[in-house]
């Protein structure tokens, strides 16, 4: 992991959080592959366009270990990180391919909109407008898609909307079988021991969170919102399970742990797995660092035991 962070730094590449939005996300583009392992061929790799309550239609990617004409498969609905501002589905293709591959499941990649163009809460409504979408039995057939086998997940500020939509899907009566989080933000001001231990330095710095979260929700009373701080949310009772990996050299782990405890604390099973000696960012950089691959596994082991009990 040392050596990662020391290339990137002989690199000598602008930070992305000195770059106007539209070049950071070329810049994190162009770089989010390097490190990663190509994922596996599938059976079925399809893009298809998912509507929002605004009537926007925002792409989406399903990946599929067999064809609709094999049978119907329970699905995976994924939100890529890069704290609401850069990410889509390119930049998590690889590992979207893995986890349908090793999970045996479909997972669906959605493209939501980003900030600053897209304020809070708008990534909130369209990661539930895609849930809902799915979780629809009509549309769930024509996808090939076993709508009473459902999970959601994603990384880091993917992993916030994870959380948020499994809350959602439990008040509205939706079981999910499985919320796959890795190093999820959960805090309202980023104030947890860890933001300091870790601020400088470690791939995700303190600047670098300033600069997302200031596109994405400028206001404090925005942030003081559960839906953009899940460890505020009133109560988790009754919330689907959660497979949660974090990074133990990571500005997010504390808040990791928080909401791994406040789950566990509302009788929420929880699998924790914290993998030593990496950082933000470390599950797509399978080329040089294999605890990448390890917690991919690890993911795909539980969503696996979860969409097939």
């Amino acid at each position: 992991m040392r050596q990662v962070i020391d290339n990137i730094a002989r690199a000598r590449q602008p930070a992305l959080h000195d770059l106007p939005p539209e070049q950071a996300r070329l810049a994190y583009a162009k770089g989010s592959g390097v490190l990663d392992v190509p994922g596996p061929a599938l059976a079925r790799v399809e893009d298809v366009q998912v509507p929002a309550r605004d009537g926007a239609s925002l792409p989406a990617r399903l990946y599929a270990s067999r064809t609709v004409a094999q049978g119907r498969l329970p699905a995976l609905l994924y939100f890529h990180g890069g704290g609401f501002t850069i990410g889509g589905i390119a930049s998590h293709d690889a590992l979207c391919r893995r986890l349908a591959d090793q999970a045996a499941c479909a997972v669906l990649s959605l493209d939501y909109r980003l900030a600053p163009e897209h304020r809070f809460p708008t990534a909130v409504h369209d990661a539930w407008d895609a849930l809902s979408w799915l979780a629809d039995p009509v549309q769930a057939r024509r996808l090939g898609i076993d709508a009473s086998r459902l999970a959601v997940g994603g990384d880091s500020a993917g992993g916030t909307l994870a959380v948020v939509s499994a809350i959602q899907a439990r008040d509205a009566g939706l079981p999910l079988a499985l919320q796959l989080l890795f190093y999820p933000g959960t805090t309202a001001h980023q104030d947890t021991p860890s933001h300091q231990t870790f601020a400088e330095g470690f791939v995700l710095g303190a600047a670098s969170i300033r600069y997302f979260f200031d596109h994405y929700a400028p206001r404090r009373e925005d942030r003081e919102d559960w839906r953009f701080a899940p460890l505020l949310a009133p109560d988790v009772d009754g919330v689907a399970p959660a497979w949660v990996g974090l990074a133990e050299c990571d500005p997010l782990v504390d808040e990791g742990l928080l909401y791994a405890d406040k789950l566990r604390a509302a009788g929420v099973a929880v699998d924790l797995d914290i993998y030593r000696g990496v950082t933000h960012e470390f599950i797509k950089m399978g080329r040089a660092i294999p605890e990448a691959l390890q917690a991919q596994a690890d993911a795909a082991r539980a969503l696996r035991g979860a969409l097939h009990p």
